[in-house]
Formats: C-alpha cells, structure tokens, sequence
C-alpha cells in the first residue's frame, strides 16, 4: 500500500477542487469568527457543506486543514523592489503588518504554531514553508549587494529573520498589537545592523 502524504500536502484536481475550496474558505470564516482552538472538523463541515467523514478522509484531523491554508496563503505577503533598501524593509515590514492585522490571519498564524507544537510531520511543512517564503523575499537583500547597499557576503536570510522576527515575538509571546512603530523600528533596526555588517557571513573576498 502506497504511504500517505503528510496531512494537507496532497493536491487535489478535477471535481475535488471544489470541495478543497469550500472547506479552506469554511476553515477562513470559522478563525474570522472565533479562535483557533474553536475549530473543529464538524463546524467545518457545517460551514462548507463537506460532509465531515469527506473532511476527515481528506485532511485527516483540524491541523490538516490549517496547515492547507499556509500552504495557499505563503504567497500573500508581497515582495517590494524599489531599489533602495531601507524603502523596500519598511514597505515589507508595513505588508507583514498589514497581513497579521486581520483576524483570520492571526488565528491562522497562532493555529499552524499550535499545531507544529504537536505533530512532528506538520511542524516540518510548517518550517519548509516558511523558509520557502524568507528565501523568495530574501532578493530584497540580494539586489541590495547586487547595487553595493550591503556587503557582499551579508546573509540574506538572517536580514530577513531580524526584520521578520519581532513580529512573531509581539503577536505570539506577548500577545500584543502590531503597530506603527513596531513597523518603523523592525525595518530600521534590520537595516542599520544589515548596513554595519552584523550579518556578515566572514565569506567576501579580500580586496
């Protein structure tokens, strides 16, 4: 018998993609209207109109479904490239603001967190996914050493780690607003240290 995939990895096609797309858009109506630790496979069912043994036999259990919806929604945070770097930080750090001020998306954030802490398989999707996003967003870096902005061995994923970071910290550990100045002082702080070298890697040539 062939393996099944981790759950909320395997794609359906044809007349289950209809189906795919009632339960995700249950799953965002349920975590816009209460916490992730509400969400059950009958209340999505009742939402979507999925018969739930059909859920269950799809996604298996709640952090199936939720790990499913990072997967659709890892590209919904856009990528700016205007050319200069401090611009393009604060106009990233402004979008991870903008994407977390939502309910649905915090809850989706906090659900995949809580769920990663519980199952092995899911918190490695939930790590591959998000080192998909940071390297997709780390060309804001490398077009800055590509211009002479930075260094050319900064690490670009750790620029972006230091910006994306206290995001997380805020939301999750202390449980409060993502705020203006938040915004301002991730995307400085990230690219004062970018700028003084601290994420050099000790890899550039010598001149």
């Amino acid at each position: 018998m062939t393996e099944r995939p981790p759950h909320g990895t395997a794609r359906p096609g044809g007349r289950t993609a209809r189906t795919r797309a009632a339960v995700l858009a249950a799953a965002l109506e349920e975590l816009d209207a209460d916490e992730y630790g509400a969400l059950t496979l009958d209340r999505l069912a009742k939402r979507s109109g999925v018969h739930v043994s059909t859920i269950r036999r799809r996604w298996r259990t709640v952090e199936g479904v939720v790990v499913d919806l990072l997967a659709q929604h890892s590209t919904a945070i856009p990528t700016p490239d205007s050319g200069d770097l401090l611009r393009d930080l604060r106009e990233l750090a402004q979008a991870i603001a903008d994407f977390h001020a939502t309910l649905r998306n915090r809850n989706l954030i906090e659900g995949i967190v809580a769920a990663a802490a519980r199952d092995a398989r899911v918190a490695e999707i939930v790590r591959g996914a998000f080192a998909a996003r940071t390297e997709h967003v780390t060309r804001i870096v490398r077009h800055a050493v590509e211009r002479g902005e930075l260094a050319p061995d900064t690490d670009a994923t750790e620029v972006i780690a230091a910006l994306s970071a206290p995001f997380y910290y805020r939301m999750l550990v202390m449980r409060g607003p993502i705020d203006a100045r938040l915004v301002r002082t991730s995307a400085e702080a990230a690219y004062q240290a970018a700028r003084a070298g601290a994420f050099g890697t000790g890899s550039a040539p010598t001149p």
